[in-house]
């Protein structure tokens, strides 16, 4: 990447941040509405930190820590790096303020500048793809601000709105529950084979058998969820994973996250556009794997496995896309697309969950040092999610992309999409 070039993604990416914290108040950005979600000014300061540990403290001859604590206040989880705040603590601190968060990102920004003017070559082909690294892992946050963001706002009574509804056309392709998309039995490459930029646990690139299998054309709806809903979807111990099963016990859970039902049996869902009546044709969101799960086995499917929703993405890399955080709509909407011969919205809308557990691919080897910590750490215990959702950035998105969580969590903005097995003459089994 040339310095024009770096110049332009890091100020771009970093710019967005600031965008999408225009519509806040100051009491906004403090809020910590439950241990896995962080503050907006906690986002914003670890971000910053990334770049000031990781590219100017080992890189920008002279640079002094920006204020003694910020190591440990804005460190997430580089064990290797040194110790931190514990997580359910952030929302804690009202110091440092709003202000200086800002003005600490204003300084780290500068001297990032001026070390890739300053830079030679070889420290220009060193620190280059520590940026590009940073670049990514603050659109991370940028989609954790937002869902962070979102999880603190539905805490309130007042059903705060962070943005208006924007105005979409009124003509939207309707999902059809029984379209498929079939494919044959084979041997298939899954991961990352090619130039740009990709996160380590994208690779190696390998070889996989596949059995006949088809994918949904769509993706499943809030129609089609609010009728296993209704048809004791969450009341029924035969539909669920065990763990699933004693999640649903403990929690109360009884919808989506998010769902809410008025005096007159109505639901309506909270987004970052306020309180809404749910949409029936939109994607479902805010799923655990569990409840996806749960639906897929109710729906008498089963979720994908990754390795299937990578192969059927690659063969059809012109579907159209779903909405993305570009389209600035902050809730999964169901962006309008031409039918065509494959699956819709298999980037954007949503993050699908998959059948697959986050394993490491044969043969991969995390990168030496502290970053090597980014994504190696966390193989057990974890589901993997493909695709994108209507709060990622579009620069984000890769059909190899290993999205990940617990399969508890549904804060954050997950759905599904179907799957079923091929008998060898076509038939669904």
């Amino acid at each position: 990447m040339d310095r024009k070039a770096l110049h332009q993604r890091y100020e771009e990416v970093r710019r967005r941040t600031e965008r999408l914290c225009e519509p806040l108040e100051t009491e906004d950005y403090v809020v910590q509405s439950m241990p896995d979600a962080s503050p907006v000014k906690w986002n914003l300061g670890h971000t910053t930190w990334f770049f000031e540990t990781f590219v100017l403290g080992p890189h920008l001859e002279g640079w002094k820590e920006y204020r003694s604590g910020f190591e440990y206040i804005f460190n997430s989880y580089y064990d290797a790096v040194g110790p931190q705040l514990h997580r359910p603590s952030r929302g804690l601190l009202s110091r440092p303020t709003v202000q200086e968060v800002f003005r600490y990102r204003s300084a780290v920004d500068s001297a990032v500048h001026e070390l890739v003017d300053a830079a030679g070559e070889a420290l220009l082909a060193t620190v280059a793809p520590l940026i590009e690294v940073g670049t990514h892992h603050e659109e991370q946050h940028q989609e954790l601000l937002l869902t962070d963001l979102k999880h603190a706002l539905a805490q309130n009574p007042l059903s705060p709105i962070y943005v208006e509804a924007s105005v979409r056309p009124a003509r939207r392709v309707k999902p059809e529950r029984d379209a498929w998309v079939g494919f044959e039995a084979g041997m298939t490459h899954v991961g990352f084979d090619g130039d740009g930029f990709h996160f380590d646990n994208e690779g190696p690139s390998h070889r996989v058998f596949l059995e006949p299998y088809a994918i949904g054309r769509d993706l499943v709806t809030n129609g089609w969820y609010r009728e296993f809903v209704e048809d004791g979807g969450y009341r029924r111990p035969e539909l669920w994973l065990s763990d699933g099963w004693a999640a649903v016990q403990a929690r109360a859970w009884e919808a989506p996250l998010y769902w809410r039902r008025s005096d007159d049996g109505a639901w309506h869902t909270f987004t970052l556009r306020g309180l809404e009546p749910l949409d029936a044709d939109a994607p479902v969101v805010h799923l655990s794997h569990y409840e996806a799960d749960a639906f897929a086995r109710w729906a008498g499917a089963r979720l994908p496995t990754e390795t299937e929703w990578e192969h059927a993405a690659c063969a059809f890399p012109g579907s159209p896309r779903g909405t993305l955080l570009d389209d600035g709509d902050v809730h999964a909407v169901g962006r309008d697309s031409e039918s065509g011969d494959g699956p819709r919205h298999l980037l954007g809308e949503v993050w699908e969950w998959t059948a697959s557990a986050y394993l490491p691919y044969p043969g991969y080897r995390p990168p030496a040092g502290a970053l090597g910590e980014y994504n190696g750490k966390f193989m057990s215990g974890q589901m993997v999610l493909r695709g994108a959702s209507c709060v990622t950035p579009a620069s984000h998105v890769r059909l190899s992309y290993r999205n990940f969580f617990q399969p508890d969590k549904r804060w954050q903005m997950t759905g599904l999409r179907l799957a079923r097995l091929l008998a060898e003459d076509g038939a669904k089994t």
